[in-house]
């Protein structure tokens, strides 16, 4: 049975007439039993990054459609990349979508080992949380994507993820979605859909995910005196500390890699043969001896950022830690000594060093990764399910 459903759409749209249907058919039908709730204004999207965080120069760069270079995300663009991203259309038998793997209340993480794909089968890497990527110069686990709008389609397109292998059929697909029309002609234009407009309008709306109001940046900003309780500021000089160095990795006010063209995890990382190579923002850091799963090369995967860290456990790339404590302990005894290990967990005659914390030093790590935990960017509506 048909009914007609009413949506008053965002920008001024008007009134569009929707058709209902419940109808799932593995790779083809859309499902638009549910259309997408927006305000009659767009919320703004403007970026709002942490004190001296910087844009990647190539968030954007697409090496199919250039002229989305350099470019910021938009109101309009960023909504219907809300609706791509929250959309079970772009999954092959509409079941499954971005925002599947990736909860608002969790920092964009799934709170899972390994994330359900769209029949069921399980992915073989931890989903990542989404906290200021437009600040990053590498993406996924092993980092082989350096923009989002490369990134972008990549889940949908995987064989476990999402299943739409064929962007094409995506694209006609979305065609016979009613409420895209208005939505692509508003963020482009024109109600044409194509395969870059999507990855743009994706990238737009991920690009938008930023976190500056954390305890910490209240209280760098003064806005709170005083913020820190004792153990907090314990584990935050723990934190920068010579002897812990968990500021080398994740550094600056994004606590993430830095790994531009000059950081230590990028272009010059490290020297081979007189060679500064690209180091991908990615490192061992002990966890195995041998890896089922080798990330970029040697056990190294992508230093992810720690904002938000207390709200995406489990952690690691395989999901193996359930717990902050457990992710401490590492650091404290359990490094392995493998042969890639990253230097500065080894002295000068290439043994492991550990950290070797006590109780309260645990404690006071802990406490001070909660002060990274931004709860306004977990609850803002404008990167919530609209459906």
């Amino acid at each position: 049975m048909k009914k007609n459903l009413f949506i008053l759409f965002a920008l001024g749209l008007g009134i569009i007439a929707c058709t209902d249907s419940t109808n799932v058919q593995p790779g083809g039908s859309a499902n638009v039993s549910e259309t997408p709730v927006l305000p009659a204004t767009p919320y703004d999207y403007s970026l709002s990054l942490p004190e001296g965080a910087q844009i990647s120069g190539n968030f954007f760069d697409s090496d199919f459609d250039p002229k989305f270079a350099g470019l910021k995300p938009t109101d309009n663009g960023a909504t219907l990349g809300r609706v791509l991203f929250y959309d079970k259309n772009l999954s092959l038998n509409n079941t499954v979508a971005c925002g599947t793997c990736h909860h608002q209340d969790k920092a964009f993480a799934d709170g899972k080992r390994f994330s359900e794909g769209f029949e069921g089968r399980l992915t073989t890497r931890n989903s990542m949380a989404i906290v200021n990527p437009i600040t990053q110069n590498n993406l996924f686990w092993d980092s082989r994507s350096k923009s989002i709008t490369d990134l972008s389609l990549k889940p949908v397109q995987n064989h476990i993820e999402m299943g739409m292998e064929n962007i094409g059929d995506l694209v006609t697909k979305l065609q016979n979605v009613p409420y895209y029309r208005t939505l692509f002609r508003s963020a482009f234009g024109s109600e044409e859909i194509n395969e870059q407009k999507i990855s743009r309008a994706l990238a737009e709306f991920v690009g938008s995910i930023t976190s500056n109001r954390a305890k910490i940046d209240l209280a760098n900003s003064g806005e709170i005196k005083d913020a820190f309780t004792a153990l907090e500021q314990k584990g935050k000089e723990l934190f920068d500390s010579e002897r812990a160095k968990c500021g080398s990795c994740h550094g600056g006010s994004t606590m993430s890699a830095q790994d531009g063209p000059n950081d230590p995890y990028g272009d010059g990382g490290g020297s081979f043969g007189g060679a500064f190579v690209d180091m991908q923002g990615a490192t061992n850091i002990g966890l195995d001896l041998v890896y089922k799963d080798n990330g970029v090369g040697n056990g190294r995967f992508k230093i992810p950022t720690l904002r938000n860290v207390a709200l995406t456990a489990p952690y690691m790339h395989d999901g193996r830690f359930e717990t902050l404590e457990e992710v401490v302990e590492h650091y404290s005894s359990g490094i392995k000594p493998h042969k890639s290990l990253d230097p500065k967990f080894k002295d000068a005659h290439g043994n492991v060093v550990q950290m070797n914390l006590n109780g309260v030093e645990k404690k006071a790590l802990v406490a001070f990764l909660h002060t990274l935990t931004d709860t306004e960017m977990t609850t803002n509506p404008k990167w919530s399910d609209p459906f």
